[in-house]
């Protein structure tokens, strides 16, 4: 274990994190029954620049008269390259005490999260607001990718990323299918077999880009969240991509629709048995501890520390969803 120890960001359950436009306060209100663990009203790409002025004055009004729970209320804000993003900071976060998060899209280099930074500390100071205000970036872009270990260092307020793939897609120049979806260009072909006959066997195109936002993630204390599947009629294939992300170590997933919701809870869920499997762990390890052993065993498999560290963060996992 390196010397350097990392804080950890402050813990929320994230499975499932809908994104709910600004502009439509029906949305909003259905949203507050929903399942999701996160929600963000969203100010930038889901409003049209006319709506702009007017989605803030609905989401001031709907964080503070809907009944949110126990859910992490978000926003997102309009990028730092507009002119709509200090009055989205100022006017929500001046007049909004149940907010829990910003949403910063766009992030390119740690500056950029360092400005959002500044904004958020006067107007805490000043309204003398005493919950303070974490932090999501959006890592969709190339430049962001690039400078994705540094952004992830950028602010104490950070708590976790997001994976963009629309426009990390476009950043690219991507030939890009359905938001989030593969490609079967993005293919390779086996050599020919006995008879003649080839195989092509389809690749993830965002692998290498989720797995680096995911290491900056852990490696710096944040939670890594997957973006958007932009095809909501393709259940199949959401649980397919939340799987993959599940697998490599992400937290949980964007719905852009209703119907994705339960699909990203059941998904980023540990299960019964993985639960009673990490319980095996932890009482094995302590039983081992009490007798004096060094090692310890399992079901005929050694257990290690990094077991040891992977049961209890799961065991934390299930805990925060039966107190949600």
């Amino acid at each position: 274990m390196s010397f350097t120890l990392v804080q950890q960001a402050t813990p929320r359950l994230h499975r499932s994190e809908l994104a709910v436009p600004g502009s439509n306060p029906t949305f909003m209100e259905k949203s507050a029954k929903s399942t999701a663990d996160v929600i963000f009203l969203d100010l930038e790409d889901a409003v049209a620049p006319d709506d702009k002025e007017q989605a803030r004055k609905n989401i001031v009004q709907a964080l503070n008269e809907i009944d949110w729970g126990t859910k992490t209320m978000m926003i997102r804000i309009n990028g730092l390259d507009t002119h709509y993003m200090y009055r989205d900071v100022i006017d929500i976060v001046e007049a909004c005490p149940r907010l829990d998060m910003i949403l910063i899209p766009k992030v390119g280099v740690p500056a950029d999260v360092y400005a959002i930074d500044v904004l958020v500390t006067q107007i805490e100071q000043a309204k003398r607001r005493e919950k303070k205000i974490g932090f999501e970036v959006l890592i969709e872009t190339a430049l962001g990718m690039a400078n994705v270990e540094a952004i992830a260092q950028s602010s104490k307020r950070l708590e976790a990323m997001s994976f963009g793939v629309a426009d990390y897609a476009a950043s690219l120049r991507a030939r890009s299918t359905v938001i989030g979806g593969v490609n079967p260009d993005y293919s390779v072909l086996t050599d020919k077999d006995a008879e003649g006959q080839r195989q092509t066997h389809w690749q993830d195109p965002w692998l290498f880009a989720q797995n680096r936002m995911l290491v900056a993630c852990r490696a710096y204390g944040l939670r890594p969240i997957d973006g958007p599947f932009g095809d909501f009629s393709d259940p199949d294939g959401y649980r397919s991509a939340a799987r993959r992300c599940a697998a490599l170590g992400f937290e949980g997933k964007w719905a852009i629709h209703p119907s994705q919701i339960d699909l990203a809870n059941e998904v980023f869920t540990p299960s019964e048995a993985e639960v009673t499997k990490a319980r095996r762990i932890l009482a094995a390890m302590e039983e081992a501890a009490k007798a004096g052993r060094g090692a310890v065993s399992l079901d005929g498999r050694l257990i290690d520390i990094a077991s040891i560290r992977m049961a209890e963060a799961l065991i934390g996992k299930a805990d925060a969803m039966a107190r949600a």
